[in-house]
């Protein structure tokens, strides 16, 4: 797991390429932050992460999320434990006044309806 990047990956390459295209600027990885997001914008408050749907459980429903056939038990308690850290990192980031928005591997197919989604959280208020 050692090979296994933390930052940098291809999906989040791909957000920050089209969120640097809608003409929004952003800090990356605050360590100051929960989780160290991916993405910060300081001035609007506001993270994103960029996950794997693997490594952080997206849910039954993506095809991406399955688990794997050989040390059941291993895997199951590691990822698990990723999705319980995910969910605590979001709730210290809401309590301290963040929005938070998650973008998940399987959701950059559709670039679109992706765009459409990171234009809409960064322009609310």
């Amino acid at each position: 797991m050692a090979l296994v990047r933390g930052k940098n990956t291809k999906p989040e390459m791909t957000v920050r390429r089209l969120v640097h295209a809608l003409g929004y600027r952003y800090r990356l990885h605050a360590r100051t932050l929960p989780g160290t997001p991916d993405l910060v914008f300081p001035a609007r408050h506001k993270v994103l992460f960029v996950h794997g749907c693997f490594w952080h459980r997206h849910g039954v429903r993506c095809s991406l999320t399955r688990l794997p056939k050989t040390r059941l038990d291993f895997w199951a308690s590691k990822l698990e434990a990723n999705r319980k850290r995910d969910d605590k990192n979001r709730r210290s980031l809401r309590a301290t006044g963040w929005k938070v928005l998650t973008v998940w591997e399987c959701q950059l197919k559709d670039s679109a309806a992706l765009k459409s989604r990171i234009n809409k959280f960064l322009e609310n208020e």
